[in-house]
């Protein structure tokens, strides 16, 4: 008679047998193994279990990172969850969800980088803007107020909307750049989509924006749409 033999932990694969990370010897736990090999050896699952700690009744760490990655799909998309969307995800509480959105805010505000303090070029621009604008899942327009020589007043976030859309509200974007000392000034918005094409919408408020800037005798440098991993410009009006 065959029988199926038991694992190191002396648990025989049935269907009531769970493994979890503490039946696990000391050196297969994924913190030891992180701080003994690197994180580099762990898996998603096993990164994410240690940001969410111990597990509760509703299943273990491990458990809880699998369901995450699986409601939202990747560890991409996950990175860009705001917290309403990680507390559907049974076994996940107000606390969890903080702690991860928190990591992967961190994450992105180390990446940023220092900014720029001259725009000399739409790449210049664009860097600028990228840091207020990846991994967001709303549209965000950015301005960034510049005087004659290029040289960075002031960088803002003027408006937030939806996943498709967000106001590009002309007198108020004028206003700032006055108040602000500048003289030119450039724009970027994020398309969560990841899209480059720039809609009608694009077009048209680039137009407006162009055309109440001469009147004040200001310059608009650019205006941009920016992706987690590309930008485009968008056609200024002759």
């Amino acid at each position: 008679m065959l029988s199926v033999p038991a694992d190191r932990t002396g648990c025989r694969p049935t269907r009531r047998c769970r493994l979890r990370v503490k039946d696990l010897p000391l050196s297969d736990r994924p913190r030891e193994r992180l701080l003994a090999s690197g994180a580099a050896t762990l898996a998603d699952r096993e990164l994410l279990a240690l940001l969410i700690g111990p597990g509760n009744r509703k299943g273990d760490a491990e458990e809880l990172a699998t369901r995450l990655l699986a409601h939202c799909g990747d560890l991409s998309e996950l990175s860009r969850s705001e917290a309403h969307r990680l507390l559907a995800v049974p076994g996940v509480g107000p606390a969890t969800a903080a702690r991860l959105t928190a990591a992967f805010h961190l994450v992105r505000r180390a990446q940023a980088g220092p900014a720029r303090t001259r725009v000399t070029s739409s790449g210049d621009l664009a860097a600028l803007a990228a840091p207020l604008l990846h991994g967001h899942p709303r549209e965000r327009l950015v301005l960034v107020v510049c005087d004659t020589r290029g040289t960075v007043l002031r960088r803002t976030l003027m408006s937030e909307g939806g996943t498709d859309h967000t106001l590009a509200p002309v007198r108020e974007i004028i206003s700032t750049v006055l108040v602000s000392g500048g003289a030119a000034f450039g724009l970027a918005h994020n398309h969560p989509s990841g899209s480059l094409d720039p809609s009608d919408s694009d077009l048209e408020a680039t137009a407006h924006l162009s055309e109440a800037a001469e009147t004040v005798n200001l310059r608009l440098l650019d205006h941009l749409i920016v992706t987690d991993t590309a930008w485009r410009r968008i056609p200024l009006p002759n």
